[in-house]
């Protein structure tokens, strides 16, 4: 078993690692070897390219390490389904898209096992939170009301 020194966490465009920053110094400074992570992850996300995508790399003692690539993050998801480029400055004014319920049910579907959640009901419910402190309007009624009425 190797002995972990440490996590790095990086956002990278899937199949886009270069050395350059910020992939160059936050490895270089741990002693990692930047072209082999580079060459690994480009060739894991491949069918990812061009999407933002969370990596968390371990890193061992012995200079080796392992990364796990997470889903995209909730708010570029949720801003490509929006089609805007940024979310709202004063999100409870200004309401800069719109997003339907059943775009945040595939975001939700897509995000499932990065979220800390059971259902795909509150898997919904913490991107449709996220959408609106983005400054997004949700149209329709969330499948969970209509089932009431």
């Amino acid at each position: 078993m190797k002995e972990v020194a440490g996590f790095v966490k990086l956002q990278v465009k899937g199949g886009g690692a270069t050395p350059t920053p910020p992939i160059g110094p936050a490895l270089g400074s741990k002693g990692l070897n930047i072209m082999e992570f580079c060459k690994q992850f480009n060739a894991r996300t491949q069918d990812k390219a061009g999407i933002v995508l969370p990596v968390v790399i371990t890193y061992y003692k012995d200079k080796s390490f392992d990364f796990v690539v997470k889903t995209p993050p909730a708010t570029n998801l949720l801003l490509e389904a929006a089609n805007v480029k940024k979310g709202s400055a004063e999100p409870n004014r200004k309401k800069v898209g719109t997003v339907t319920w059943e775009q945040i049910q595939k975001i939700a579907e897509t995000k499932m096992p990065d979220l800390n959640a059971f259902t795909i009901e509150s898997a919904m419910q913490m991107i449709a939170g996220s959408a609106k402190c983005m400054g997004l309007k949700i149209s329709g009624t969330a499948p969970w009301e209509q089932a009431s009425n």
